[in-house]
C-alpha cells in the first residue's frame, strides 16, 4: 500500500471528520474511549473544535492511498506547569484516526513518523499525551514519569506518555501537564451532540 502523508487542506475538513467518526464509532477501535455517555463518538467534534482553538494547522496531516483519505492526525498546544508556576509549552496530539479497513497496515505509523519529524523541524521541544501503552513505545514514547512529568492531578500511569523532540528538554522542565479543555468530554457533551446531528448516517458511505 503506497501511503502518501500530506498537510490537511480546508477542502479535506468534512472528509476527515467523517473518517474520524467512522473510526471511533467502532466499539473495538484501539483509541476508543467507551466510558463517555454522550451517545455518539466524541472525536470528530474534537477535530472540528481543535481547528478553531488550540489546534496547530502546521501539524494536521492526512494519509492518502490512491487519492483517498484514510487517516488523519492533529496536534494541539499544551503546557507543563513547573513547581515555580512557569508554564512551558509542549505538544499534544490526537485524535489519530485510521479507517477500520486500513488499520494495522502502517497508516498510523506513517502519520506519526511524518508529524514527529515536522514538529522537530518547527522547533517544538516535546510531546506529551494520553494513549495506548502497548503501541506508542514502538514509536519512541516512554512513560511521562521518566521525565518527572505528572498529569494535572499529580498522577502517573502507563497510558500517560512523553517524547523529547529536543535533547535535554526535560532536564529543566518538570511538573504538571495541562491539555486543551476540548479533550474533556464532560465539559463538551452538548456541543458534541449538536454537532453530531450533521452526521445523521455517520458520514458518507466509505
Amino acid at each position: 500500500m503506497n501511503i502518501i502523508v500530506r498537510l490537511e487542506r480546508e477542502e479535506d475538513y468534512r472528509r476527515v471528520e467523517e473518517l474520524t467518526r467512522e473510526a471511533f464509532d467502532e466499539p473495538n477501535y484501539p483509541g476508543r474511549d467507551n466510558s463517555n455517555d454522550i451517545g455518539c463518538p466524541f472525536e470528530h467534534w474534537m477535530v472540528h473544535a481543535l481547528r478553531e482553538k488550540d489546534g496547530i494547522k502546521e501539524l494536521s496531516y492526512v494519509a492518502e492511498v490512491d487519492g483517498k483519505i484514510i487517516g488523519h492526525v492533529i496536534y494541539s498546544h499544551a503546557y507543563v506547569e513547573t513547581s515555580e508556576g512557569k508554564r512551558v509549552p509542549v505538544l499534544n496530539f490526537g485524535p489519530l484516526s485510521v479507517l477500520p479497513a486500513c488499520q494495522r497496515k502502517g497508516v498510523g505509523k506513517a502519520l506519526m513518523g511524518k508529524t514527529i519529524e515536522q514538529a522537530k523541524a518547527l522547533g517544538y521541544g516535546a510531546i506529551i499525551f494520553f494513549g495506548r501503552p502497548e503501541y506508542y513505545p514502538k514509536l519512541g514514547f516512554v512513560e511521562a514519569a521518566v521525565f518527572g512529568i505528572t498529569d494535572c492531578n499529580g498522577n502517573n500511569y502507563p497510558s500517560f506518555m512523553a517524547m523529547e523532540l529536543t535533547d535535554g528538554f526535560f532536564d529543566t522542565v518538570k511538573g504538571k501537564y495541562y491539555e486543551s479543555s476540548i479533550y474533556d468530554d464532560s465539559l463538551n457533551k452538548e456541543a458534541v451532540r449538536e454537532y453530531d446531528k450533521l452526521f445523521s448516517s455517520g458520514g458518507e458511505n466509505i
